[in-house]
């Protein structure tokens, strides 16, 4: 995979992770049940978000080894 690419994934997962982090503390620490809702949905969101960004990080790899294999063939 372009290296371009790693670095932004990369980046990305530490954006999602402390994201995560800081919304688990709040869930873990806010008393009222409505605002302890809204944390429990950005954590939900950032795993969703890093799932998401593996996925895409996966495809993106099984196009550039499907990309080089062709190549290869020629």
């Amino acid at each position: 995979m372009n290296q371009d690419f790693g670095l932004l994934f990369h980046r990305l997962n530490n954006q999602l992770g402390i994201i995560l982090a800081n919304a688990e503390l709040l869930e873990a620490k806010l008393a009222e049940d409505a605002a302890r809702a809204r944390a429990s949905l950005v954590v939900t969101s950032a795993l969703e978000a890093m799932s998401t960004a593996r996925e895409i990080r996966t495809r993106l790899k099984d196009v550039e080894s499907q990309t080089s294999d062709r190549s290869a063939s020629k």
